[in-house]
């Protein structure tokens, strides 16, 4: 009788392929996915600890489990991910309803961690070990059939930004072997994906046997089947020469360039160990646009960082005035235990959010200009699948904006011309351009 699963994913897009893959895993012993927590007899919890009260949310989810649970067998319960990498022996301590720790770098040894288990027993297993990791992985499938798929390139990070737990819980960053990287992206396009995006904490700091990211985005662009390539995230230190040049010769590599700045200060950059200045960053930015004007950014800002002052904030809101970022995230600082940053003196929290709102403003203006610039134009979009209602196509366009139309199910997986009608701060609004072509005649 096969068992069910239930997989939770919090945070990033690398978290979304980690839980892919750990179902690939334990599909090999028997288990099947469940949408339905209740029904599970293994309830598992990927997490993430870049946002604030993550820990917090972990135990929220595991009452809400027990109290399901009460009057029936309890699941095996497991959290992975970068929370149980750092809080792992504390994990188990404080909440005994948690049978196995494991750690992103450890989901390889997951279905032996399942069959040995024995009741009373915690386990916990948090060595970083992505060599093994990858090699074990390599060797099962990628079985997602999605028309856009992740994959992971990269892990690690080695620039020890103060403000971030990365380092501390996906370890130093390894770079996968470049022909493992193309076998899987081989079985992503027999299972149907045209768009690869690929994920890694640094993901231009890849390099492997002297194979960069640009090399990939070459290699991978020669599979026909696939229409567009993308990578996220990445660090302006890491933007090199070469991948630069990609933008100028490639014709998949879409032109939107997430690409954290976090302060607009290089006071501020200073104080974050960012390793890079607000000058370079430009100086990536104007490259780019003389390479094709119709390359867009988009960033991430961490709002009162300690030690930002109204001068520094002023600078960011320059910075985002020059550029005009289509799409960002921002945040206001929250401290990560464990970083050097865990124990400055936080900036007034009234005063931090007015100056969040403020950014976010700034920024949500940008992208309204944007998608109005758009309307009554013609745009390619990449087919993904039908809104959760069922009404709609749901489509990406080439800067990631969601477009939604009417069609039908054959154009999904298709890259398509959607005349864009009207849109708001998130999405584009269109007809097919046949469609348009019809009403015309």
């Amino acid at each position: 009788m096969d068992q069910k699963i239930f997989i939770k994913t919090f945070g990033c897009q690398m978290n979304e392929y980690d839980s892919n893959r750990i179902f690939d895993a334990v599909k090999q012993i028997g288990y099947i996915k469940t949408d339905r927590y209740e029904d599970a007899n293994c309830y598992l919890l990927n997490t993430c600890h870049i946002r604030d009260k993550a820990k917090e949310k972990v135990y929220h989810e595991i009452g809400r489990v027990k109290k399901k649970f009460r009057s029936k067998k309890k699941p095996l319960v497991i959290i992975a991910g970068c929370v149980a990498q750092a809080e792992n022996q504390e994990m188990l301590k404080r909440e005994p309803y948690i049978d196995l720790i494991i750690g992103p770098q450890a989901y390889h040894k997951i279905n032996d961690m399942i069959l040995n288990y024995a009741k009373k027993q915690k386990i916990e297993e948090t060595e970083f070990d992505a060599v093994s990791k990858f090699e074990y992985l390599s060797r099962i499938k990628n079985q997602t059939s999605k028309s856009s798929s992740f994959l992971t390139i990269q892990e690690g990070c080695d620039k020890f930004c103060h403000f971030c737990v990365v380092p501390y819980t996906r370890g130093p960053e390894y770079s996968r072997p470049f022909n493992q990287i193309i076998e899987e992206a081989k079985n992503l396009v027999d299972q149907g994906t045209k768009e690869i995006i690929l994920l890694g904490q640094n993901v231009n700091a890849y390099n492997y046997d002297n194979k960069r990211l640009s090399n990939l985005i070459y290699e991978i662009e020669k599979f026909k089947q696939i229409k567009r390539i993308r990578y996220t995230t990445s660090h302006p230190r890491d933007m090199t020469g070469d991948l630069i040049e990609v933008y100028k010769y490639s014709k998949k590599l879409m032109p939107l360039v997430h690409l954290p700045v976090q302060s607009g200060s290089d006071k501020i950059l200073r104080l974050m160990n960012r390793k890079h200045t607000v000058k370079t960053y430009l100086e990536i930015f104007y490259k780019l646009k003389s390479i094709n004007p119709e390359i867009q950014f988009s960033s991430d800002f961490i709002i009162s960082y300690p030690g930002e002052d109204e001068n520094d904030f002023k600078n960011t809101l320059k910075l985002i005035d020059e550029i005009k970022f289509i799409n960002s995230f921002s945040f206001v600082f929250s401290p990560r235990p464990g970083t050097v940053a865990s124990n400055l003196p936080i900036i007034d929290k009234k005063k931090s959010f007015e100056k969040l709102e403020i950014v976010q403003d700034k920024l949500y203006k940008n992208q309204i200009e944007m998608n109005k610039s758009l309307e009554n134009a013609t745009i390619d979009v990449l087919v993904e699948n039908r809104t959760d209602d069922k009404s709609k196509l749901f489509g990406r366009s080439q800067h990631m904006t969601s477009v939604l139309f009417d069609g039908i199910d054959d154009l999904i997986g298709k890259v398509v011309k959607i005349e864009i009608q009207n849109s708001n701060r998130n999405s584009l609004f269109g007809i097919t351009a046949n469609q348009s072509s019809q009403k015309v005649a």
